[in-house]
């Protein structure tokens, strides 16, 4: 409870108050690579729900794939179980703002294990599918054959970030997301630090993301960024009218 309570308390860069009730989720997003693309907004508008706004940067329209290590997950007050709490992830995610709060929506989220993404889908609603992603030091690899999704990424690591631009703090600063399930829309509230990013040096690069009309590839991205990662908490879902 301790490193929860090192970091629940920091509040000073939030964009609004975190909810007064208990959270009721624990876990840490590690070893996160960013990768940012400019997309067109008719095609992005087809691939959201209209009930959501979509946000946008100098009127710009981004989608991000993060790539990361989701590690301890757990409910309040129980512990982490290594076989559905530690397990890499892919999400495709577009940047919403209803009711002036600023949050993601998950186009697509991949996960190592079968067993954690049943389970996640199942707990959160959240469009989570078993994919085969392997990680090495500095190394990401992914392949999807259900839907013929490819990544394959070489860093190293530079130096950090210390003067963010307004584009970093913009796409990675984000206390929310938005869902929607049997035709109701719901939005998580979540805690964090604010993010510690570093430059990233891409030594090779394959990729090959279709959604839609929108194909992300390596020759589209736009900025990409790491970070070492956030301890996460989040709160029930919220039912929006």
């Amino acid at each position: 409870m301790n490193n929860i309570n090192d970091f629940i308390n920091d509040v000073s860069h939030r964009p609004w108050e975190k909810p007064s009730d208990n959270w009721q989720y624990y876990q840490e997003w590690n070893h996160a690579v960013f990768l940012h693309f400019e997309v067109n907004f008719d095609d992005l508008r087809k691939l959201v729900p209209k009930k959501l706004e979509l946000d946008h940067f100098n009127n710009q329209y981004y989608i991000s794939i993060v790539i990361f290590k989701m590690e301890n997950i757990r409910p309040r007050n129980l512990p982490s179980l290594d076989f559905i709490s530690n397990f890499h992830e892919i999400n495709v995610r577009t940047y919403i703002k209803n009711n002036d709060k600023t949050g993601v929506y998950f186009l697509n989220i991949e996960a190592e294990k079968y067993l954690a993404a049943l389970v996640a889908k199942t707990l959160s609603g959240l469009p989570y599918e078993k994919s085969n992603i392997k990680q090495k030091e500095n190394q990401y690899i992914n392949q999807n054959p259900k839907k013929n999704f490819k990544l394959k990424i070489d860093y190293s690591i530079e130096n950090k970030i210390l003067n963010k631009t307004l584009f970093h703090l913009w796409i990675t600063e984000r206390y929310c997301l938005y869902l929607e399930k049997k035709h109701q829309f719901y939005r998580y509230e979540i805690h964090h630090k604010e993010w510690e990013l570093y430059a990233l040096d891409i030594k090779n690069i394959s990729l090959n993301y279709k959604i839609g009309n929108l194909n992300l590839t390596e020759k589209n991205i736009v900025d990409f960024c790491y970070s070492p990662g956030v301890k996460v908490v989040s709160w029930k879902e919220e039912k929006l009218l």
